[in-house]
């Protein structure tokens, strides 16, 4: 039970995470630059509970040749998860931009369960967990597209385009495979970080090294791009103090998945994090927190949720 709550707790914070980071993003003008910022925040901050946990922040240098190479590159799964959710972005819309990474997600997860990939947890791959896969999947597509057709009532044309419109151009279906792909990285890191917080004996740790690879790899890739560093107040009054904050709440989403893998698998730990975090969308959007717009829950998100929470209940029990 507590591995379920933790995992939906750190669900829950994923897509406050997002908000924050979007607000920092206006002020940088870069979504490298923010992204830099949080993995750089983050990396401090596990740094720091890291320093009191196991006083250091060193590591035996034989585990080089003792373990696979894989298991030092959680981070850079995670960078190309989220560089590829900014490109998909203006090329899928918000709606395919989340279902086809959350698909990479589920199989990649329920795959490496089943074959024991990253020396993870065996657990088969049943009829019964691929219906509660396919039922989560069908519950996050419920769950966003309602908003869609929730705006589509209120004359939002912009947003219901997004959804009901298929944008008409060559290679689509690229940018489409390419989110499933980055989905699956998504969940590799998962796998990658809970092995490696075994390797290591502490989470802490692990999570702490998975976050100083990704800032290494992030602060490559803005020194090739070179985006315009600045940092403006677009709504025209002082930036918030919570725009910083947003690297501390994913590093206690890496540190809960290092936690969760070895308990529950990879493929659970990604599909309990996939409701909270679905949940924790639609109480940002019923809230309007973060400086996020207002859009009131409606009945059929309610129901969305509940179908994913039943394909969760199918994957867990059997």
């Amino acid at each position: 039970m507590l591995a379920i709550l933790v995992g939906l707790a750190i669900g829950v914070g994923l897509p406050m995470q997002t908000s924050i980071n979007s607000r920092l993003r206006s002020s940088v003008g870069s979504p490298f630059l923010a992204s830099l910022a949080s993995f750089a925040v983050g990396t401090l901050f596990l740094a720091i509970i890291t320093l009191i946990d196991i006083h250091t922040l060193g590591f035996s240098t034989a585990l080089f040749t003792s373990q696979p190479v894989w298991i030092w590159l959680g981070g850079f799964f995670g960078v190309i998860y989220l560089t590829g959710n900014i490109l998909l972005f203006p090329k899928l819309g918000s709606v395919q931009t989340v279902i086809m990474p959350v698909l990479g997600q589920i199989l990649a997860g329920l795959l490496i369960d089943n074959f024991g990939w990253f020396d993870s947890p065996k657990s088969a791959l049943t009829s019964t967990r691929i219906l509660g896969a396919i039922l989560v999947l069908a519950g996050v597509i419920i769950t966003v597209a309602a908003k869609g057709w929730f705006d589509h009532r209120h004359n939002r044309m912009a947003e219901t385009a997004e959804m009901v419109a298929t944008p008409v151009q060559r290679g689509l279906w690229f940018w489409r495979i390419l989110g499933v792909v980055a989905g699956m990285f998504s969940a590799t890191q998962t796998a990658v970080n809970g092995h490696l917080g075994r390797v290591l004996g502490s989470t802490v740790h692990a999570a702490f090294i998975s976050f100083l690879v990704g800032t290494l790899g992030l602060i490559v890739v803005v020194l090739i791009l070179r985006p315009q560093l600045k940092l403006s107040t677009p709504t025209g009054t002082r930036n918030p103090w919570w725009m910083w904050v947003g690297g501390m709440i994913g590093a206690l989403y890496v540190l809960g998945n290092v936690y969760l893998v070895p308990i529950v698998g990879t493929g659970l730990a990604v599909v309990i994090v996939l409701v909270g975090l679905m949940a924790g969308s639609l109480m940002i959007d019923q809230f309007g927190w973060f400086a996020s717009k207002k859009n009131p829950i409606v009945g059929t998100q309610l129901m969305g949720l509940l179908v994913m929470i039943i394909g969760v209940a199918l994957i867990r029990i059997f």
